[in-house]
């Protein structure tokens, strides 16, 4: 019979201890609950604080689970079931707002396309599953950065390039843009990743309320704006469509 790997058992060990009980613990409490000498556990600590699974609060030195567990528990809402719970939703919204519609997820440090509708007219379009979106500027991208906090950490690390002068790169400029997002509900690009090109997202949330996804529509500026601003009803139509998708989900009403 294989052995099991002793680390491995006390880093799992130290996670189940960090996740009951008080919300933060020091390096003498969980070296002293699961019988560690300080330095094994200080050692093990620091390990999983490097990988984001454990964060230490500057004030105290206490301990407690890091946003990377976030993630992690979110990949049990597999993808796929995402994407089936999106589908009619999607499509409807395509047809509804008579343009493009796309569906994100996080993936190393972007957006990930796991489903695309094409816009219901007659132009030749490319399918863009698979595609790569940068989190700080795209619609979807900024859902994500503003609801999920490993995209969060992940936009602020990244390297924010300017696509176009309209672009937000600047960090407190950008973490307005979050906060801006989480008050309304939806996040918008307008130029600032394509010239010409603009887009509306809002959040899919998981029965748990998590975030696990985006969905928005993408479209020319001139089609999707109107005196200078987004339409209200398109802006509309994705929260619907997002909302729909999370209480297929179990998310309940938001």
């Amino acid at each position: 019979m294989a052995r099991n790997i002793q680390s491995l058992e006390r880093a799992a060990a130290m996670l189940r201890l960090l996740a009951g009980g008080e919300r933060r613990l020091g390096l003498s409490d969980i070296a002293s609950a699961l019988g560690l000498a300080k330095g094994t556990a200080h050692g093990i600590l620091r390990t999983l604080q490097q990988e984001g699974f454990v964060e230490q609060d500057e004030a105290s030195g206490r301990y407690q689970l890091g946003a990377e567990l976030l993630r992690l528990g979110t990949t049990y809402l597999d993808v796929h079931e995402l994407r089936a719970r999106a589908l009619v939703w999607a499509d409807d919204l395509a047809r509804s707002s008579g343009e493009s519609v796309y569906l994100g997820v996080l993936h190393q440090q972007g957006v990930l396309i796991v489903h695309h509708v094409f816009r219901p007219d007659d132009s030749r379009q490319v399918l863009e599953i698979g595609a790569m979106q940068p989190l700080h500027s795209t619609a979807l991208g900024k859902v994500l950065s503003a609801y999920d906090p490993v995209a969060h950490s992940e936009a602020l690390e990244s390297d924010r390039k300017a696509f176009t002068d309209r672009t937000v790169c600047d960090l407190s400029a950008f973490e307005h843009v979050l906060d801006l997002t989480r008050a309304r509900g939806y996040a918008a690009d307008v130029e600032e990743t394509w010239e010409g090109v603009a887009s509306v997202a809002a959040p899919i949330h998981d029965r748990r309320r998590m975030p696990v996804g985006a969905v928005g529509i993408t479209g020319a500026v001139e089609r999707l704006g109107r005196d200078g601003e987004l339409r209200p009803e398109l802006i509309a139509a994705v929260r619907d469509c997002a909302r729909a998708v999370s209480r297929d989900l179990g998310a309940g009403r938001f």
